[in-house]
């Protein structure tokens, strides 16, 4: 008989009760812990390449601002209108209700590319890719700490399995075993980050415009659409799709992805004086 791993973690860590000054409960969550986590170690290893480049520290400083506002509200917005714009636009007031769940990574790097070209041209004048090459490294370590919290909430795993490692996700009171694709897309974007540190720091890549952007997004969107085959639905629309929602998102970072690695890989260097 196999043997699965029985899932019950609790969303939240720990629960304040705040009513005495009239504010209710306020809960500490897992996810919420690992995403402001993943940003943190993001920026602190962000900062180190910056800073072995001898970059601005206000430019540093400034960048991580436009990426923290840009992956929130990206990631809220990229939910609102993919997945579920026939709730929110009869309930506009629940947009802004972050704390109530739905972030959408797709939506996240919409924002964060949106976010740098504003920075590339207001900051830094110089090419957008220059800064896309950089951050690209941090982000896939971001996301795999994004989809351990994804995990701890017991969201986005897959249909079932009779792999032994499979979860029995006991919270949604799920009765036989699911893949757990929080864990396989965590993986994927791990080594990924690997890969890219490797490029960035034994080779000269970074100096190639836009190769380790493209090298990013093909490795972390071509893992991604693969993985949602083996994914449930996450909206009621999505059933009967040949491909979900997800992977529809997906496919044009992967055709930019392959565009830019290779337009990279055949490019001469460019490098910038300091800022």
């Amino acid at each position: 008989m196999l043997s699965y791993i029985n899932w019950n973690a609790d969303p939240e860590i720990v629960k304040i009760n705040l009513e005495f000054i009239k504010l209710g409960a306020l809960s500490i969550r897992w996810y919420g812990l690992f995403f402001a986590s993943g940003l943190m170690v993001g920026y602190y290893i962000g900062e180190k390449m910056l800073k072995s480049e001898n970059v601005n520290q206000k430019w540093i400083e400034s960048l991580a601002t436009y990426i923290l506002i840009a992956t929130i509200v990206g990631a809220r917005l990229g939910h609102v209108f993919f997945y579920g714009w026939d709730y929110y636009s009869q309930n506009p007031g629940e947009i802004i209700k972050v704390w109530h769940g739905g972030l959408a990574s797709h939506g996240g790097a919409i924002g964060i590319l949106i976010a740098l070209f504003i920075h590339s041209k207001l900051i830094t004048k110089r090419s957008m890719l220059w800064t896309v090459d950089r951050i690209v490294v941090p982000t896939a370590l971001v996301g795999a700490f994004i989809r351990i919290g994804n995990l701890m909430n017991s969201e986005i795993y897959g249909v079932e399995t009779t792999l032994p490692w499979g979860f029995i996700f006991e919270r949604n009171a799920e009765m036989v075993a699911k893949h757990p694709t929080q864990i396989y897309e965590a993986l994927c974007y791990i080594l990924a980050f690997i890969f890219l540190m490797y490029k960035y720091r034994k080779t000269g890549a970074k100096d190639k415009q836009g190769m380790l952007t493209g090298i990013f997004f093909t490795l972390v969107f071509v893992a991604r659409f693969f993985i949602e085959f083996i994914k449930e639905d996450q909206e009621a629309f999505e059933a009967g799709m040949a491909l979900n929602m997800g992977q529809w998102l997906s496919v044009p970072f992967i055709l930019a992805g392959l565009y830019l690695w290779v337009r990279g890989a055949r490019s001469a260097p460019v490098t910038y004086k300091n800022g």
